[in-house]
């Protein structure tokens, strides 16, 4: 008599059920904050090993930090061969050694590039301090324009995204990634975006503004935005050629991903192609960035957006997306509970409002909206966040993996730091 288990089995089979696909589980490597880790091959196996053992699918190398430096032998850019007094072996390919070890146990392998970042403020490091000083970001500050460089709070050494050079050279470095690291699964592109609202003010990105509208911007940069000073403080008041100052970053963005896509599917055909940005849709047009899908009717909802935005929304042009839910509150209810935000908002173009949105729940809901199907999308989870408590961090990385297609964790470093692999173990359930 068959037994009730082989007749469940049997029915399965029959009926073609199949269980469903485990959800991407990122961790991520930063280059500059681990480059001992990743400067020895047992290092890297053991940590390898570590991830899998927790339920990490998915492993993203950072070969492409802040200063423009490369972890590989590049004809292009300088290679980032020492940080923090430890040196890279020689003998030592830090992206191969994690492609072949990490398929042996399963991992899909990612390598990541900061894509218009070039250089690491605090250290006076990168190629904007060497032989690119002239690709570097010119800032419309209310004390007038400035250099990146000259600008002490930053903390990476932006370039013009608009600079065709620019983009020429990340071109040639993505297609150079790919064809030397033979099994890469994917690349991962952050940092495509401007500084800021206050980035770019160059002499060149008047000129292409101009061409792209067709018209003389007569008094630059004042028709894009002026500074009125109340009270000590500065605001910016829009001009009149301002939302279009907007769209035309935004194409600029836009139009680099199309040919960064071209560049890496003919490098590699099989190439995963993704894009890595912050979760906060309402402000982050403010660094040239629209990261939604192009049938996502921008200006019905903005008032700083164009028709002609909705345009340049990209997120048809990728096969993975990793949002930063870069937030403390985890449910959309705990937003309104505390006075203050427990965790600060730091990052390019984010917002300081209170709102369900800006939670993790509410930014992996919206980015899931937005993005409608487009690609898969990754919850992004900043570990540093969650301070010592682990609780909330766990509770963070399930509703990632509830709300989206799945996790992704920066950094490694705080996971070793705090020793919370426990915590990763306890949400895979490995």
């Amino acid at each position: 008599m068959m037994t009730r288990t082989l007749q469940i089995i049997l029915l399965l089979v029959i009926t073609g059920f199949s269980a469903p696909a485990q959800k991407r589980v990122m961790l991520w490597f930063d280059a500059h904050a681990n480059f001992q880790r990743m400067s020895n091959a047992d290092s890297i196996k053991f940590y390898l090993a570590k991830s899998k053992e927790v339920g990490v699918t998915d492993i993203v190398v950072d070969v492409k930090p802040i200063t423009g430096f490369v972890l590989w032998k590049s004809k292009y850019a300088p290679e980032l061969a020492e940080w923090g007094g430890h040196k890279v072996p020689k003998e030592l390919n830090v992206l191969q050694t994690f492609i072949e070890e990490g398929h042996k146990l399963g991992l899909t392998i990612h390598a990541s590039m900061n894509v218009f970042s070039g250089g690491h403020s605090k250290f006076k490091k990168g190629i904007i301090y060497e032989d690119r000083a002239a690709w570097q970001s010119i800032n419309y500050l209310d004390t007038g324009l400035t250099k990146i460089s000259d600008i002490s709070s930053k903390y990476s050494g932006m370039l013009n995204p608009a600079d065709p050079q620019v983009q020429q050279y990340q071109l040639n470095l993505l297609k150079e990634l790919i064809q030397k690291h033979p099994g890469l699964d994917g690349v991962i592109l952050d940092r495509v975006r401007y500084d800021g609202f206050e980035a770019d003010f160059s002499p060149l990105s008047r000129k292409l503004f101009e061409k792209y509208t067709g018209k003389k911007v007569e008094n630059f940069p004042q028709d894009i935005y002026s500074y009125t000073k109340k009270d000590g403080k500065s605001t910016k008041t829009p001009g009149p050629l301002y939302k279009q100052w907007i769209e035309w970053r935004a194409s600029i963005i836009y139009n680099f991903f199309v040919e960064a896509r071209k560049t890496a599917k003919k490098a590699n055909k099989n190439i995963i192609f993704g894009d890595y940005t912050g979760a906060w849709y309402p402000t982050y047009y403010e660094v040239g960035v629209n990261w939604a899908s192009n049938k996502f009717d921008v200006a019905k909802e903005f008032s700083w957006a164009t028709p002609k935005y909705q345009k340049y929304g990209y997120a048809e042009l990728l096969d993975l997306y990793t949002t930063g839910c870069y937030y403390y509150e985890v449910s959309k209810e705990e937003v309104h509970q505390s006075n203050t935000y427990r965790a600060a908002r730091t990052e390019a173009g984010m917002s300081t409002q209170r709102s369900p949105v800006y939670s993790v729940e509410g930014s992996a809901e919206r980015a899931m909206e937005l993005t409608k199907g487009a690609a898969p999308v990754l919850g992004g989870l900043y570990v540093e966040q969650y301070e010592k408590n682990k609780d909330q961090f766990i509770k963070a990385m399930q509703m990632c993996l509830d709300k989206t297609d799945g996790l992704m964790i920066f950094d490694i470093v705080h996971i070793v730091q705090r020793n919370w692999w426990d915590a990763i173990q306890q949400v895979t359930g490995k």
